[in-house]
């Protein structure tokens, strides 16, 4: 069965820098457009399209035209470090729905989250919405190219994980789904930091504390293991700098940070 999913557009930043990555992007957006009439976005950054090379035929093979709804951008470039927040606001700029799913490639979630969390944006019970609980609520599934391949087989169904994942905390990452018009008006996503930080984490503290209407599932989300990489871990070089800045936005006001995000010069590329 494929749920009606078109008041939501998933944008996907990728850059798939080994195996498990390749394997993870594969997994995630097969699930996506098997199981939801929806549109996803895909901006890619590195020397060459691994997506399209290797992740896309795959892809196509197990969705048999349903591929279609996937909007595919590469940008080359020889630059090691992966300007996650930058790529997410060049999606958003090109959302045309009401819900955005600001989506990790890594990551799996229960149809009914899903759906669950668009309801709430599309009948205004929420501006943001988590779509799993704070705490033990994320399973961590390892690096397994038979069992991602059980779970595509069998239909997606979760229960294929029983028994093979480890719980770990969950937080503010992961997946968010924004009510788009929202997104934009607090700012986007913060390009003043750099590859790994914790943007996620800061977020979450800006939609709070300029009282946009945050809701959250006590559901589990699923996260598919991958090698780490100074994109994707604390041995990030710009790591301090990042840290001093989610230091700084924590320390200021709801009127302060409202007028912080007015003046940063990286939203005026998309007014």
């Amino acid at each position: 069965m494929t749920y009606d999913l078109t008041d939501t557009t998933f944008i996907i930043p990728v850059r798939i820098e080994s195996e498990d990555r390749l394997r993870n992007v594969i997994t995630s957006v097969c699930f996506l457009l098997e199981n939801f009439d929806t549109r996803i976005i895909i901006k890619e950054f590195d020397r060459q399209s691994t997506f399209l090379t290797m992740a896309l035929p795959q892809i196509m093979d197990y969705l048999e035209g349903k591929e279609k709804n996937i909007t595919h951008i590469f940008e080359q470039s020889d630059d090691p470090h992966f300007y996650r927040q930058m790529f997410i606001n060049q999606m958003l700029d090109m959302v045309e729905t009401e819900v955005v799913g600001n989506y990790d490639s890594d990551v799996l979630l229960p149809i009914d989250s899903i759906i669950e969390s668009q309801r709430m944006i599309v009948e205004d019970e929420a501006d943001v919405v988590y779509p799993y609980g704070w705490g033990t609520y994320q399973e961590k599934i390892p690096p397994s190219d038979q069992l991602v391949s059980e779970f595509l087989s069998n239909d997606c169904d979760f229960s294929v994980f029983e028994g093979k994942t480890t719980p770990d905390r969950a937080e503010s990452g992961h997946v968010q789904f924004i009510r788009t018009s929202s997104y934009r008006e607090a700012g986007m996503e913060n390009e003043n930091f750099v590859a790994y930080a914790p943007e996620d984490k800061e977020r979450l503290h800006r939609f709070r504390t300029l009282g946009y209407r945050v809701g959250r599932l006590e559901k589990k989300v699923y996260h598919l293991e991958h090698a780490r990489t100074p994109n994707s871990w604390i041995n990030n070089p710009h790591m301090n700098n990042n840290l001093q800045l989610w230091d700084f936005l924590q320390s200021l006001n709801e009127e302060e940070l409202r007028q912080y995000y007015k003046e940063q010069k990286y939203l005026k590329k998309y007014q």
